[in-house]
């Protein structure tokens, strides 16, 4: 992933609402960072193969973004992991998603998506699905997600694999 990527995700972070939660300090299903964190994950996880770096820079990027460490970023980094065991939970942090963040906001989370995605330079069938249907969740409708694709396509030079919606 490049470092560019790296800061707009760190901006996104920050800029994210942080729901009920963010009063509390914990780190509930229902707080937008969490729903991201976990969405990330799900979208890394997407093709069947954890690169351990991609995850470890996932953590400095949250850790950075909300000033997190110890077992407050372990929190969040298990919360997002957590959306890993069923498909069935997206629709829990897309709800949360859609209820915070406003619609230019949900856009510009789903190029973050392509964008990690096309950091291996591989666009997998899989991980297309999984965006398509975060999308769907989100709502942001088929034009807007073919454009943030295209987008995040054109600044992976050389990258391979087609959508389904190509």
């Amino acid at each position: 992933m490049g470092s560019s990527m790296f800061d707009r995700i760190i901006t996104f972070l920050k800029e994210l609402p942080s729901g009920e939660a963010g009063r509390q300090k914990s780190l509930g299903a229902d707080d937008p960072r969490v729903a991201v964190a976990a969405l990330m994950y799900h979208v890394m996880d997407a093709d069947g193969v954890r690169h351990d770096a991609e995850w470890e820079r996932m953590k400095e990027l949250l850790a950075e973004a909300y000033d997190l460490s110890g077992e407050a970023l372990d929190r969040l980094v298990a919360a997002g992991g957590a959306a890993d065991d069923a498909a069935v939970d997206l629709y829990s942090f897309t709800s949360v998603l859609k209820r915070h963040l406003d619609e230019t906001a949900r856009i510009e989370f789903v190029g973050l998506m392509w964008e990690i995605v096309f950091a291996d330079g591989e666009l997998h069938e899989l991980e297309d699905h999984t965006i398509w249907r975060i999308a769907e969740l989100i709502g942001v409708d088929r034009r807007e997600r073919v454009l943030q694709r295209q987008k995040a396509q054109a600044q992976a030079p050389g990258a391979t694999g087609k959508s389904m919606e190509d």
